[in-house]
């Protein structure tokens, strides 16, 4: 008998979980709207893997919590000095007063929910299976091929290459809510980018760099239904973005978590904090790609995300990075006092190509890169 929705359990055999959550292009929310009590053992995570009790959310360790930037005086030094010390430190940071209008966010969330609300077999028509370009992807977990344990997830993952592309490819449910928000975005990028610039003594960022720097955009929209036993496995595992910056919308339902470095520290399960979320405001973290070019600098952080058992939530991520065909490496300026490269130079769609062919494994991706 085909899987459906009236006849998955948490006993379902697990050939027939990935056919209904991946080939029938159910996702995780068909599962969660079946009914289940208990996680089909395929999303068990390895106890090591676990988040530790997140009922008891902590947004500081140690009396330290994610910097939390006012915008609205972009040209104050006070404020650039923030944004650079908190991608020094933190690799993490929040911003307010950004210039993106509440209502275009709150659309882009109507748009998210939509979207997944779609008929399993319209949101299935862009699978990797279906979909008629590599630009569109709708899918689950992150590379379930790869895991040994699914992640609790679903996601749409839309790379920009042009308005033309997006309206012809796009699905209609979300598209145009989404085009506004990443053309919103754009100034807010491109000033952030300036000021981490300044610091490493790239005072003018010519068309090589820009490439390099913001050459290509993905945004996805991510899914994080209700989950039977949410201690047991997770929305996502421990990973650091590979881009240049990510530009992350959260809903109200927080969940995200971004591991601190405490020296003194010894588990890999006391030192996270929560990023809580604020209306109006975006995450900002550092990703790989930067962390390379700055020569550590930088820091792309390890961060992760909890499964919820009471609420859905949605998040919006914008990865801002190089385009696939460039060459990224620690920048000359940053070297030109004589400082050691950290890392050597690596086509950036081979790096991309490293991180998707595995499963999520914290910080590891970037020692590709190491010389």
């Amino acid at each position: 008998m085909a899987p459906t929705l009236a006849n998955i359990t948490s006993t379902t055999e697990p050939s027939k979980v990935t056919e209904f959550v991946i080939h029938k292009g159910f996702g995780v929310k068909g599962l969660s709207e079946a009914g289940l009590r208990s996680l089909p053992k395929q999303y068990i995570q390895p106890i090591q893997e676990r988040v530790f009790n997140h009922d008891q959310t902590s947004s500081t360790l140690a009396g330290k919590s994610i910097p939390i930037i006012d915008m609205s005086k972009w040209d104050d030094p006070k404020t650039g000095n923030s944004i650079c010390d908190a991608a020094e430190k933190w690799g993490f940071f929040q911003i307010m007063n950004h210039g993106i209008p509440i209502e275009v966010i709150e659309r882009v969330e109507k748009a998210t929910h939509r979207f997944f609300e779609l008929p399993a077999e319209e949101k299935n028509k862009f699978s990797k299976e279906n979909s008629g370009s590599n630009s569109v992807r709708y899918g689950t977990s992150f590379t379930p091929l790869a895991e040994k344990a699914l992640e609790w997830k679903d996601y749409l993952s839309l790379f920009y290459v042009s308005d033309l592309e997006a309206s012809q490819l796009w699905p209609s449910a979300c598209r145009d809510e989404l085009l506004e928000y990443m053309k919103k975005t754009e100034t807010v990028i491109k000033k952030l980018l300036e000021v981490l610039m300044k610091r490493l003594n790239v005072t003018k960022i010519d068309k090589e760099k820009e490439s390099a720097l913001m050459g290509s955009k993905r945004i996805n929209l991510n899914y994080y239904p209700i989950c039977p036993n949410p201690d047991l496995t997770v929305g996502v595992g421990r990973h650091s973005d590979v881009s240049t910056l990510t530009i992350l919308l959260q809903d109200e339902i927080g969940g995200l978590y971004v591991k601190v470095e405490e020296e003194e520290e010894e588990t890999n399960n006391n030192n996270w904090v929560h990023v809580p979320p604020m209306k109006g405001s975006l995450v900002i973290n550092i990703g790989d790609a930067l962390q390379i070019m700055s020569n550590g600098r930088y820091k792309s952080v390890e961060h992760r995300v909890v499964a919820n058992g009471k609420s859905d939530r949605i998040s919006v991520p914008i990865f801002v990075n190089p385009r696939p065909s460039d060459l990224i490496a620690p920048f000359p300026q940053v070297l030109a006092n004589g400082e050691k490269a950290l890392y050597k130079q690596v086509l950036y769609s081979d790096y991309v190509k490293h991180f998707f062919r595995k499963a999520h494994d914290g910080k590891q991706t970037v020692d590709f890169a190491k010389i």
